[in-house]
């Protein structure tokens, strides 16, 4: 990676001062905005050739989120979201499955209709009461009939990052299944210790919706049934007048074709962050949320998120006084800054390429609400 790649992707964020809301939604870059627009006119012509063309971002897709992950292409599929690659994760699962009871609901609502439905699931839930996951957590309420444990990269309330590393070593030879969504692209995870991996690239890699993804690793093949598998996951193309086994690969979890072009968006983005390296990329966040948190320090509102740069990634939460919240969160808004306020927490969310302007912005901001706050 070269000090010109780096700072090419920090210019490519384009968007107006103020925006502190990655974790929520990521404005689409301007590579993924100009490939979308090129493939549309191409499928607009009708031709096969631009038709295939457009296609084969499918494959490019695969075989980048292989390298970032660690792993071959054989053991990724795409998905229309994060939600899909868990629900395929946790259907085919049978035992217990651990789980914060605050993780987001794309994992508690999944976990919840699945044993429901099926029977042959019984979640495990934890509720640790500052909602991380910790390895000492888990450890703890381990049992014999745990048979996985899913948990986020990072937390989308605390924006704690999770060890993969140290929970694998905790939970043994059980499965390990991981919504990366708020930390993929971002950190370099140790995605080796998971057995799952979902993602989407509608936050931080600026993909925008329908660019979700799944890695199944060989344990996870050998352990998880393909229970929503569809006529998209055998091998060979269309099943025609009869009804095959599912594929063997990660093939398996797919329902029916893919979007040619949120795969055309994926593959541009992926590419930009495999071209600059995560390395630079965690270290350039690591910045960001540190000025982040220096602001709410000088101005003397709590911050949850771990102080440890390997602990946190692009989320800073704060938790002001119950009586301050509102103050705090109107004082953003008035001061153009778009953050997310849910449950009397404020979730600050900047990128590499959150520029000085908007910074001053919040540091502005926190002045505002400072100088009004009573005492």
């Amino acid at each position: 990676m070269s000090v010109t790649d780096l700072d090419s992707y920090l210019e490519s964020f384009d968007g107006e001062p103020g925006y502190l809301d990655w974790a929520a939604f990521g404005p689409l870059s301007p590579a993924v905005r100009a490939e979308a627009q090129a493939d549309t006119e191409l499928l607009g012509s009708g031709r096969r050739t631009s038709i295939e063309l457009v296609a084969e971002h499918s494959r490019e897709a695969r075989e980048l989120l292989a390298v970032l992950l660690g792993t071959d292409a054989s053991h990724v599929v795409l998905q229309p979201s994060t939600t899909y690659g868990l629900m395929h994760a946790i259907y085919g699962l049978a035992g217990g499955l651990m789980l914060g009871r605050g993780e987001f609901p794309s994992l508690t609502v999944a976990a919840t209709r699945a044993a429901d439905a099926l029977g042959s699931i019984e979640p495990q839930w934890l509720e640790p009461v500052d909602g991380m996951i910790t390895p000492d957590v888990v450890r703890a309420a381990l049992t014999d009939d745990t048979r996985a444990l899913a948990v986020s990269l990072v937390d989308f309330r605390t924006g704690y990052r999770a060890d993969l590393t140290a929970l694998r070593d905790v939970i043994g030879d059980r499965l390990l299944i991981v919504d990366a969504i708020q930390g993929f692209g971002t950190v370099d995870a140790d995605y080796a210790a998971a057995d799952v991996v979902c993602g989407n690239g509608y936050k931080w890699l600026r993909a925008g919706r329908g660019t979700g993804f799944a890695f199944f690793g060989d344990r996870a093949l050998e352990q998880i049934a393909p229970v929503l598998s569809g006529f998209a996951g055998v091998d060979g193309g269309l099943p025609l007048d009869a009804v095959p086994a599912p594929a063997s690969s990660a093939q398996a979890f797919a329902v029916s074709g893919i979007d040619s072009l949120a795969a055309a968006r994926l593959a541009t983005s992926l590419r930009e962050i495999v071209d600059v390296g995560i390395a630079a990329i965690e270290t350039e966040l690591a910045a960001r949320t540190g000025d982040v948190m220096y602001f709410a320090d000088r101005y003397e509102v709590p911050v949850v998120t771990p102080r440890e740069p390997e602990r946190r990634a692009g989320i800073v939460t704060l938790a002001p006084e119950p009586q301050d919240a509102a103050p705090l969160a109107a004082s953003l808004a008035n001061h153009g800054l778009t953050v997310t306020v849910r449950s009397g927490l404020v979730r600050v969310a900047p990128h590499v390429g959150t520029g000085a302007n908007t910074l001053r912005l919040f540091g502005d901001a926190l002045a505002a609400f400072s100088s009004a706050r009573v005492w």
